[in-house]
């Protein structure tokens, strides 16, 4: 076994690595970029190297300097965790011509698998069930429409070395096809190094499905259930779950057995992912393999009990496989969430900045649940623009789906970040959402459930009863903490008011308060409406950003940001503003004027900080609803940007290679 092991990545997957080879008492080397001096994963290594600019083309991505950083320390083997460095076959041999150990699969399998059309042809060989498609190599938007068309549309054109959505587009007709070539193309050469496109049939109303497999150096492989990935947005993963509610005993073992197949004729020696697309019949076709550990890896870990990472470092030791394949058994189920650091209410459009609070849930076991939080950050952290946008991955096991969804629900409800915007309130409205629940499931789900972007619920009935009963006794609290401070000249002596109104969102609730003393720990019984008695308990203080406590005999955990005169909720995906005042100065709050906001519609605006790539108009011209007016690339995205209407554009005011601030103007119009 080694001695000392080198990360080869950052964030959440090298911190991931780093518990692992801490439990196995090895020793761990980090690396890092300027952007990441003061980054967790430097902190938790024993060593830690530094390796150059924040660029991870200048830092992460060069293995010279990761081969030295081996050879300073000492490190006998590396990590690559996943992106970066993680699937390149040179990479492997290289560290192979040092001495160093890749903790992974042979280069030979990693050139096989890690080229989608070198894999698509091996999979053939082995008997894995494969989607149509064009395997050669395609060199202009011309010969992708040609290709489109003889396969019949939707197609999917997909960068041969691509990942994580970047480079792949979907095409429904001629146009689309030529220009998503181009974009997929420009992507590819920008995240991969590598233009290669390839185009294969889209099959509708999908499912991703991946099996994880598990091999070893002397022969040995096995499959370890399967995951279902379906929740995608702009086919990046957002939801993750193990096992599949599509999958009954008989496909999951054919679909295992199938990509035990497929690493058997490779030669495959370390934990890597077989992914499948499946019809909701439950057919499925081969799609590609990550030669490398998954992003969602946990889920699997918390069904099977096996630490991958741990599988991982043994069989590069050389160790032979101590797991036989009737020994994996699936236990429970889990969910995982990943939280980005994306605006959900713009499009989710990245965002970057300073963690000011981060406080995730507790981590650990609540009675027949467990919550796990993978992460790379803390408080005061910084999301760059360099990297990708993932914050953390809070994954939940319980004995059932449903129960694993009510745990996660809760557990988002509890996860706090501030200084960013991001995408939990977005995850905790789609733990809620009926069809996610019912498991009727597509990676076309995000656009089909949510076809005009994610906005704030309306709460329902239920829900204000319990946002206004919170409300008023965070007030209450509040109140009485004001009226006993030291040196206040004039504490009230009498009693507490009964009769209170809660303004949710400028809707007014009457409340009542009808026993029990507003102090912390708050026990009261409040009456909404008119309605039943409701009994309320918190341990809630002034100050604290998240209310813990039960109403009407539901414990909940909501979010608490001050606004002026009241307080801003987030529970369950619902967002509003709540105020508790007087009956009388209720009346008062009817007369106010609204705050009306600025007209912007004849400006275009940039929806996040990026780099200019193109201005694809003039000034003067006119445009149609739909044409593109500029790419802006940030996180090594290109997002066009299309005109909302008919308009003529009147000021240009930004330029290709411009870094621009989020909302900057980019252009404005006159109508048509």
């Amino acid at each position: 076994m080694f001695s000392k092991i080198l990360i080869a990545n950052r964030g959440e997957i090298a911190c991931r690595v780093i518990k692992t080879a801490q439990k196995m008492g090895i020793a761990t080397v980090a690396v890092y970029s300027d952007a990441d001096r003061d980054a967790m994963h430097v902190e938790m290594a024993d060593e830690a190297v530094h390796i150059g600019p924040p660029a991870a083309a200048e830092s992460y991505l060069l293995a010279d300097k990761i081969i030295a950083a081996c050879q300073q320390t000492g490190a006998q083997a590396v990590h690559p965790g996943y992106g970066f460095l993680s699937e390149r076959a040179e990479f492997c041999a290289a560290l192979a011509a040092h001495g160093i150990t890749f903790i992974g699969p042979n280069p030979d399998a990693i050139e096989a698998m890690g080229d989608k059309i070198t894999s698509k042809k091996f999979a053939n060989d082995a008997g894995v069930s494969t989607v149509p498609g064009y395997m050669g190599l395609i060199e202009s938007p011309e010969e992708a429409v040609k290709i489109s068309k003889d396969i019949g549309y939707p197609v999917m054109i997909k960068a041969s070395a691509g990942g994580g959505g970047k480079g792949m587009r979907i095409a429904w007709n001629d146009s689309e096809a030529s220009e998503g070539f181009t974009r997929a193309r420009s992507e590819a050469a920008s995240s991969f190094g590598d233009d290669r496109i390839f185009i294969e049939k889209f099959i509708e109303n999908p499912r991703h499905i991946e099996i994880q497999v598990l091999g070893d150096k002397h022969g040995n492989v096995i499959y370890l259930g399967e995951r279902e990935c379906s929740i995608q947005r702009r086919n990046q993963k957002v939801i993750e779950e193990a096992p599949s509610p599509l999958l009954d005993e008989d496909t999951r073992k054919l679909m295992g057995e199938q990509a035990v197949a497929l690493a058997k004729a490779v030669n495959y020696d370390s934990a890597g992912t077989v992914e499948f697309v499946a019809g909701q019949d439950k057919s499925f076709y081969f799609l590609e393999m990550n030669t490398r550990l998954q992003v969602e890896h946990p889920v699997t870990e918390l069904i099977t009990g096996v630490d991958l990472v741990e599988q991982m470092i043994r069989v590069a030791a050389g160790e032979a496989l101590a797991l036989k394949q009737e020994d994996v058994k699936l236990n429970g189920w889990s969910v995982e969430s990943r939280i980005y650091a994306e605006d959900p209410y713009r499009g989710f459009l990245p965002s970057i900045g300073r963690l000011t609070r981060y406080q995730p849930p507790v981590e650990g076991v609540r009675g027949d649940v467990i919550v796990r939080n993978d992460t790379g950050v803390s408080e005061g952290s910084e999301i760059s623009l360099y990297y990708d946008p993932m914050i953390a991955k809070l994954v939940t096991h319980a004995p059932s789906r449903t129960e694993a969804i009510e745990a996660m629900g809760m557990a988002l409800d509890e996860f706090v970040v501030d200084g960013i915007q991001h995408n939990v309130p977005f995850l905790t409205s789609l733990m809620k959402h009926p069809r996610w629940r019912s498991g009727a499931l597509a990676t076309s789900f995000i656009d089909d459930e949510y076809p005009d972007g994610f906005a704030p619920a309306e709460p329902d009935q239920n829900a204000k009863t319990l946002l206004s009963a919170v409300a008023l006794s965070m007030h209450l609290i509040e109140r009485e903490r004001l009226d006993h401070l030291p040196g206040r000249l004039r504490p009230h002596s009498g009693a507490t008011r009964e009769q209170w109104t809660v303004s949710i969102n400028g809707e007014h609730i009457p409340v009542k308060l009808q026993e029990g003393f507003p102090a912390t720990p708050i026990d009261i019984n409040l009456a909404i409406d008119d309605g039943e008695s409701i009994h309320l308990r918190s341990d809630w203080a002034p100050g604290e950003v998240l209310w813990t406590g039960s109403v009407a005999g539901e414990e909940v955990a909501i979010q608490v940001r001050p606004v002026h005169n009241g307080y801003r909720l987030n529970w369950q995906g619902f967002d509003v503003i709540a105020r508790a005042m007087s009956p009388r100065i209720a009346e008062l709050d009817l007369l106010m004027p609204e705050k009306v906001a600025p007209d912007t519609s004849n400006m275009l605006l940039c929806p996040m900080p990026g780099l200019v790539v193109s201005i694809d108009v003039d000034e003067g011209q006119e445009v149609k609803a739909g044409e593109p007016l500029a790419i802006v690339e940030a996180m090594k995205m290109e997002n066009i940007l299309r005109a909302e209407r008919d308009c003529v554009v009147s000021t240009i005011k930004a330029s290709p290679g411009e870094s621009l601030a989020v909302d900057a103007i980019i252009m404005e119009f006159a109508e048509a």
